[in-house]
């Protein structure tokens, strides 16, 4: 059996509420997307504190909290930066979970990188996940294939923090 995007953000949806725990996004490659699927679920409203886009670099900085040296250095695509937003959001909303996006949606290439590299994160009470994703596809592709991902990760996270 497939698991749609739908499914995947009504059963974080619902994890989300059985904890009575929280979580916010800072995106930059998927731009909203995901929070707004999981606003997309009816009671969204008593889990999702909510979400900022941040594309340009100077905004990961100002709103996410990302260290500029490390965007200076390495550029926006790397796994840290993930981490970082992920924090951020978690921190500026006051969740319990963060989630963090960024990656080359292509075409071309970013940073060094080749369209397809993302990296998600998501920071919780237990710390911070970060994975590498090779994806293929078209832009709009990989930016939902990265939410996909995202709220797997989110979803495998809060069960193991949860388990009892």
């Amino acid at each position: 059996m497939t698991t749609t995007g739908a499914d995947r953000s009504s059963n974080v949806v619902d994890d989300l509420c059985l904890a009575a725990q929280t979580v916010a996004t800072a995106e930059s490659l998927t731009g909203g997307l995901v929070v707004a699927s999981l606003i997309d679920v009816p009671g969204a409203s008593a889990v999702v504190r909510g979400g900022m886009v941040v594309y340009h670099p100077d905004l990961k900085v100002s709103l996410a909290g990302v260290d500029d040296m490390l965007l200076a250095v390495g550029g926006s695509v790397q796994s840290e930066v993930a981490a970082q937003l992920a924090r951020g959001a978690r921190t500026r909303f006051r969740a319990t979970w963060g989630v963090g996006t960024t990656g080359v949606a292509g075409p071309g290439v970013a940073d060094g990188n080749p369209a397809g590299t993302v990296f998600i994160a998501v920071d919780g009470p237990g710390g911070t996940t970060v994975r590498r994703l090779e994806l293929t596809g078209g832009r709009h592709r990989v930016r939902l294939a990265a939410v996909d991902e995202v709220l797997d990760l989110l979803r495998e996270c809060i069960r193991q923090a949860n388990v009892r």
